[in-house]
């Protein structure tokens, strides 16, 4: 079985995620495909950034909603990973990316490569935003059968089960990903900063959302299930019936040996990972 790799925000462990050096270095690295977050702007542009705050991945602080792409293009997305970018790899000024430019970069790849595009959401599911990124892919002459632009192949992949059912309405199964988390309350309220009471309503909220999850992959409304690799160790039964079942496995987020073989036992066939050339080698 030949595995596919996808750079996770692009080469993340080499340059800061979602950088224009991320995605240039899992290109040189021969991944497979990249993934990548979006979120929109307060002029309506496609940014790719992971958190809905910039605080974590820049010199500033603010919601990327109510910062414009020009507020954007002024701070340093790179140096905070403490790496010096490669003048190939282009300046700090041109590191944050739009997804116009992403499919820029993927197009002059010069081979076939997979984009999975991940649209995050809280409780509360809002269209605007996928909507957005398919008209911009139509703009490149995206093919929504096929889900190709060229020699790009789109997947795209959520949390959020209202988000995965409005995208069936427009794209086929074997294009999209639901993709699914280990819940634990403890976890819940230390990455959400939350206390007991709220933690628990938050976990019970996000279990009954996976829950559902889980049934769009069964009736195969997402032909690609993603589990997380904590949820594969503690739900092995669930991942073994999808495959029984014809759906491909995309495990995030794969990064060890360990990890690795956990997915090879239990017939993953695309994995996720910062580190798209060790995990390579590691198949190899």
């Amino acid at each position: 079985m030949t595995v596919q790799i996808y750079a996770h925000r692009g080469s993340s462990a080499a340059f800061a995620e979602h950088t224009r050096a991320a995605y240039l270095q899992a290109l040189a690295d021969g991944a497979d495909g990249v993934e990548c977050d979006l979120h929109l702007t307060a002029d309506g542009e496609l940014v790719l950034l992971h958190d809905d705050d910039v605080a974590r991945t820049s010199n500033s602080a603010g919601s990327v909603a109510e910062l414009t792409l020009a507020q954007l293009r002024t701070l340093d997305f790179s140096s905070w990973h403490g790496v010096v970018i490669p003048p190939d790899y282009g300046t700090i000024a041109t590191q944050l990316l739009t997804l116009p430019q992403l499919l820029e970069l993927l197009a002059a790849a010069g081979r076939p490569i997979a984009l999975a595009l991940e649209f995050k959401y809280g409780a509360t599911f809002k269209p605007q935003l996928v909507d957005a990124a398919l008209k911009t892919l139509r703009s490149f002459g995206w093919d929504s059968e096929k889900s190709s632009a060229g020699n790009i192949h789109v997947s795209f992949m959520s949390f959020h089960p209202d988000a995965v059912k409005h995208l069936a309405a427009q794209i086929p199964a074997a294009h999209l990903c639901q993709l699914l988390e280990n819940v634990q309350v403890a976890g819940v309220r230390e990455e959400l900063d939350m206390g007991a009471i709220t933690g628990r309503t938050a976990a019970f909220l996000m279990r009954r959302a996976m829950a559902e999850g889980e049934r769009l992959i069964d009736d195969g409304v997402a032909q690609l299930a993603g589990p997380g690799v904590e949820y594969l160790r503690a739900h092995p039964g669930n991942a073994a019936r999808w495959v029984a079942a014809g759906r491909v496995l995309r495990v995030w987020t794969v990064d060890t040996a360990e990890d690795l073989a956990l997915c090879l036992a239990a017939g993953v066939e695309q994995v996720t990972s910062n580190r798209p050339r060790e995990i390579r080698e590691l198949l190899r």
